[in-house]
């Protein structure tokens, strides 16, 4: 399809004008080829990653992590890195950072939501415009220890309990990426259980202070989800050939 009917979907699609981000989310580089047929997910945008998708051929790179962030920049050092090698392979960059974390189908919190059997009742964690988070109530109680187990397996990564909280988890909120800041304001919303992405030293005590269970599952294993699941959505909606290539960075 011609780049430009797929770029003003995604747009409309995912609020990206509507929302905003620490820079310009969309079509980050546009490259010479304006015809797209074959996508590829990936979280960063990282030369491995365009290499990767560049053998396979991708005439775009839809990703979490663009290459724009802040104040502008001089494409130069390793940004220049970036942009050279996507345009050498005529690959145009899409990306969605907060628009993603937010939607409510296929954003990283909406999905992971529904892999752990989590209802959501409401969107918190009000950021640049947008709820990022999600809040809800599994089915029944479940044993934390158990559900951690299960946020690790089907997130194909090592997951770490703080069981501060209750021994059953029930009220889960969940927010991908970096989320400890918030472990007050999940508390205060009537979570039993926080799942996020990654902490810190700092953030320790405070889930002990609220009586949280906390379960961090990394950074990057918890934004994989939703460039996967757009992806599906742009197979199903056009035809396109989607493909996730996963560069997990431990964090």
């Amino acid at each position: 399809m011609e780049r430009r009917q797929l770029v003003q979907y995604l747009d409309t699609y995912l609020r990206i004008a509507e929302i905003n981000d620490y820079g310009p989310q969309g079509l980050q580089v546009e490259a010479e080829n304006g015809r797209i047929q074959r996508v590829a997910l990936a979280v960063d945008t990282a030369p491995p990653v365009i290499q990767a998708a560049a053998a396979w051929g991708a005439d775009m790179l839809l990703v979490h992590h663009g290459v724009l962030w802040r104040s502008v920049e001089r494409i130069a050092g390793p940004l220049g890195e970036r942009v050279r090698g996507l345009l050498a392979h005529g690959i145009n960059l899409y990306a969605a950072h907060l628009p993603l974390d937010a939607h409510p189908e296929v954003g990283n919190n909406a999905v992971l939501a529904q892999m752990f059997g989590v209802s959501v009742t409401r969107w918190w964690c009000e950021e640049k415009g947008a709820a990022l988070a999600a809040l809800g109530q599994l089915a029944a109680p479940r044993p934390v220890a158990a559900l951690a187990e299960e946020v690790g397996r089907k997130l194909n990564g090592r997951t770490r309990l703080l069981p501060h909280g209750p021994e059953k988890a029930h009220t889960i909120a969940i927010l991908s990426g970096f989320g400890a800041d918030y472990i007050g304001q999940a508390k205060a919303l009537g979570a039993d259980t926080f799942i996020t992405g990654e902490t810190s030293h700092a953030n320790y005590w405070a889930a002990a202070d609220y009586g949280l269970n906390l379960i961090y599952a990394g950074h990057y294993a918890t934004e994989t989800v939703g460039v996967q699941a757009l992806g599906r959505h742009l197979a199903d909606k056009f035809g396109l050939e989607v493909k996730f290539f996963d560069f997990p960075t431990e964090m």
